[in-house]
């Protein structure tokens, strides 16, 4: 029986999902407070270091947590006075840190301005690719069971590649810059129209502006999409802030950025001991 479009290994690519296959790991908050000054400074001085020791104390065995840990940086700017960056194995144990903040006498002089959810995600463009290929010259068309045993091999395979990645420690620099992102869907501009090769050949070449910055500075990605405004959460962390500046800049004119990347607002914080946490409430 004659068909218009026999299947074959280039149609059970086409019929392959669209979406790259993704890894993931700690789940991530960030929570950004601005310091009520006035009820604040009314305070006497032996209550506010208490409540100070009082924060301090639980910032730093939340900072000392082998499985995820928390991280506190002084915001600069408007956008708030303290950041809290806090990684988890799960949305449960993110309530439970989210709770335990807002359990601390500090918190009544605390105002959020704004909070990001997410998780640690590492694309897998390459090998997803590569995967499909494989499976369509092997004759495996999609969502069979034998396509569904072949991801699932692959997707264990690459997680035990990189696990440390998806389970890393908060990097301890100095310098923290944070932001949202989106890839465009507007019109011709549509990241979610393109092939898979096509995004798989953008993704490489975006990376490799990344690579030139090894050793400057430790980027984490978090996805974001079903969790909050975004898609997608970065965080660059570095030991000269003039690296985020060049690293951002240079990447705006790969084609992935220049075309179909969409940013969201920035935060730049800078890593402090919980100790210090009285010099921030004393500012």
């Amino acid at each position: 029986m004659k068909t218009d479009n026999p299947p074959g290994p280039a149609s059970h690519r086409e019929d392959a999902a669209a979406a790259p296959l993704t890894l993931e790991g700690f789940s991530v908050l960030h929570q950004m407070f601005r310091i009520r000054r006035a009820p604040w400074r009314a305070l006497a001085a032996a209550e506010r270091a208490s409540i100070a020791r009082e924060a301090s104390a639980a910032l730093s065995e939340m900072g000392e947590r082998e499985d995820g840990e928390s991280a506190p940086f002084a915001g600069l700017g408007h956008k708030g006075d303290l950041f809290l960056v806090h990684f988890r194995r799960s949305f449960d144990e993110l309530s439970a840190a989210q709770i335990a903040i807002g359990k601390l006498r500090l918190s009544d002089y605390l105002e959020p301005t704004t909070s990001y959810v997410s998780m640690i995600e590492i694309g897998l463009y390459e090998a997803t690719v590569a995967l499909h290929a494989r499976l369509a010259e092997q004759n495996i068309r999609p969502r069979t069971p034998e396509w569904t045993r072949a991801v699932e091999a692959e997707v264990a395979a690459q997680r035990q590649k990189i696990a440390p990645r998806l389970y890393p420690k908060i990097p301890p620099r100095r310098y923290l810059c944070f932001y949202p992102m989106d890839k465009k869907r507007d019109g011709a501009d549509n990241w979610y129209r393109l092939a898979m090769d096509e995004r798989q050949r953008l993704m490489h070449e975006h990376g490799l502006v990344g690579r030139r910055f090894a050793g400057e500075v430790t980027q984490i990605i978090s996805g974001s999409i079903g969790f909050d405004d975004w898609e997608w959460g970065v965080d660059l962390f570095a030991d000269d802030p003039l690296v985020f500046k060049k690293l951002v800049y240079e990447m705006r004119f790969d084609e992935a950025s220049a075309a179909y990347a969409k940013f969201g607002p920035f935060y730049v914080g800078i890593r402090i001991a919980p100790a210090e946490i009285e010099k921030i409430l004393a500012a």
